[in-house]
């Protein structure tokens, strides 16, 4: 039987649901909106959380992306893990067409995306690394998003890149060099049915995209994490 395919959240939080609800009572006892990342930020329930998660060596300016992945993720998880799957057939349509912005939809989501078909440079100068998914939400009668990029989920591996972006969708996006968004940039992509992310704006496009999905009937539950 096939390896089930690790999911972010489980690698950072699966010991971790008694403090996501009491976070999540936290928020509940207060004024603070969850979607508020500063506020959210001062709870007392959160700040403990990220000392649990934070290294024995300090992360450095690395606290600013762990602080991201846990308010994406407790978001996640407070509205109901939903995970919008997409198909290789889904994901080339996605990729090559640019179409009108579907209604944002009424929940933080996570899109996952076939498994080593987009890559990136995470961390400037370093290996590329595959692209697993976005955590995705918006503010309530936002225009922004905020997407959260996770690369290099692997099972033998015991942790991943992330990437945040934020903002409008991108108008007029194009690559310096005139080629197509998320065409491939390593040699010998193109003929593997490869693509790639170049850039934050791509990140926050491809985000942008993700509504499509998640606007389908696909989105799926994790009811077990709650």
């Amino acid at each position: 039987m096939p390896t089930p395919r690790p999911h972010p959240f489980d690698f950072v939080f699966a010991d971790s649901i008694p403090a996501l609800n009491e976070i999540r009572t936290e928020v509940a006892g207060s004024s603070r909106d969850s979607h508020d990342r500063d506020g959210f930020l001062l709870l007392r329930g959160v700040v403990q959380l990220l000392r649990e998660l934070r290294p024995a060596g300090g992360l450095g300016e690395g606290i600013h992306q762990l602080a991201a992945l846990v308010h994406h993720c407790y978001l996640y998880w407070e509205a109901g893990c939903h995970t919008v799957g997409c198909g290789a057939d889904q994901l080339a349509s996605l990729l090559a067409n640019r179409q009108p912005e579907a209604a944002a939809a009424p929940w933080p989501y996570y899109a996952q995306f076939p498994p080593r078909r987009i890559w990136a440079e995470p961390i400037p100068g370093e290996a590329h690394e595959p692209l697993d998914g976005c955590f995705v939400y918006s503010w309530p009668d936002s225009e922004s998003l905020r997407v959260l990029g996770v690369f290099g989920v692997h099972p033998d591996r015991a942790g991943f890149s992330v990437v945040e972006v934020a903002g409008a969708r991108p108008e007029r996006l194009q690559r310096e060099n005139d080629s197509e968004l998320f065409a491939p940039i390593l040699s010998g992509a193109g003929a593997a049915g490869l693509y790639a992310v170049t850039g934050e704006e791509e990140l926050l496009e491809l985000g942008w995209r993700t509504q499509r999905l998640a606007a389908a009937p696909i989105l799926e539950a994790d009811p077990w994490r709650a």
